[in-house]
């Protein structure tokens, strides 16, 4: 089953994602601050986590930093702040989409899915568990982490699936377009 933890201080959120979620056939985890979400994923196998930006004790954007530093989970921010600038600031510090509240339902499903067929895919491309080593650069697929000369470098989810697939299909050349079609879906901001 795919768990989605949904991390957000407005109860009443939290608790309409979980019905449309659960609908669809998702296992939803629930936290109310970033604090929270932390500690969660330290216990649970979790696949993606929603996760707000205003929340007390640690808000949504120090919460992906930290995260960040550990793990390469898919995060989706969703927040009220509208501004392009917030959304920038999101995905640079480790997001890998960010959708506006007010939301639709059926958009955070779609988004879900699509980061869904992504990582789907980049498992039945590549076994389970490999480690791949170039020189002092190591990439532990299962874990999604990269290191070089044993120092952990942080990336994004899609930064980590890029790299994978530039890995895994040597000699291969892509445009722009079509790289972050593969890796991010046709709706990813970036691919216009």
């Amino acid at each position: 089953m795919y768990n989605i933890l949904v991390c957000d201080d407005d109860r009443e959120i939290v608790e309409a994602i979980e019905i449309y979620l659960s609908k669809e056939g998702y296992n939803v985890i629930k936290a109310y601050d970033g604090l929270e979400a932390i500690e969660i994923l330290k216990k649970e196998d979790v696949q993606l986590l929603l996760i707000d930006v205003m929340m007390p004790k640690l808000d949504g954007l120090r919460a992906t930093l930290k995260i960040r530093e550990k793990s390469g989970i898919p995060i989706i921010i969703l927040s009220a702040k509208t501004e392009d600038s917030d959304k920038v600031i999101g995905l640079d510090v480790g997001a890998d989409d960010y959708i506006t509240k007010p939301f639709n339902i059926l958009e955070v499903k779609a988004r879900l899915k699509a980061i869904m067929r992504r990582t789907s895919q980049k498992t039945a491309q590549e076994p389970k568990g490999q480690i791949v080593e170039v020189g002092d650069h190591v990439m532990d697929c299962e874990g999604r982490r990269v290191s070089i000369a044993g120092k952990e470098v942080h990336l994004t989810a899609q930064e980590i699936d890029v790299l994978e697939l530039l890995v895994f299909h040597p000699n291969k050349v892509y445009s722009r377009a079509h790289l972050l079609n593969i890796v991010g879906g046709s709706a990813y901001a970036g691919a216009v």
